[in-house]
């Protein structure tokens, strides 16, 4: 029987490890986005088997200009029907590639994860409108960041 030197092992076993599927990272994010045409209230979570949940109510805002009462008012009906919801969202099937979670097949990336920042966006498609990104923050507790 052949003996193999112990730094071809260990270098079989690194080639291995880096092999294997990027495990997504573990947490909560909000964020919010808005512009002249939309406002966006976003919530994720990503629990330890990696199963992701995401909602993100949106409001088309370019029919008519808002006063600044009118705009927070929008954005708490938006994070008040996001918290009434969460509970029954599902998880959604994606993939994650260490960098971006992608619809399955790699199609339409959903969320872009900086793992050395810590960072997490959120791509949102509306309809013929270009993508938008919503940076997200951690958070301990859903409504913290608010």
């Amino acid at each position: 029987m052949r003996h193999f030197p112990p730094f071809v092992i260990l270098v079989s076993l690194l080639v291995l490890a880096a092999c294997s599927e990027p495990t997504p990272p573990v947490g909560q994010w909000e964020g919010t986005y808005e512009d002249a045409g939309l406002m966006i209230v976003a919530r994720l979570q990503i629990d330890s088997a990696g199963h992701v949940r995401v909602s993100a109510p949106n409001a088309i805002t370019d029919t008519a200009p808002l006063s600044d009462g009118d705009r927070d008012q929008l954005r708490a009906k938006l994070e008040a029907g996001l918290a009434a919801s969460w509970p029954n969202v599902a998880p959604l099937p994606l993939e994650f590639d260490g960098h971006v979670f992608h619809k399955a097949g790699g199609v339409a990336p959903q969320l872009e994860w900086d793992k050395s920042a810590k960072r997490m966006v959120l791509i949102f498609y509306s309809g013929n409108r270009r993508s938008v990104r919503v940076p997200l923050e951690a958070v301990s507790d859903f409504g913290a960041a608010s």
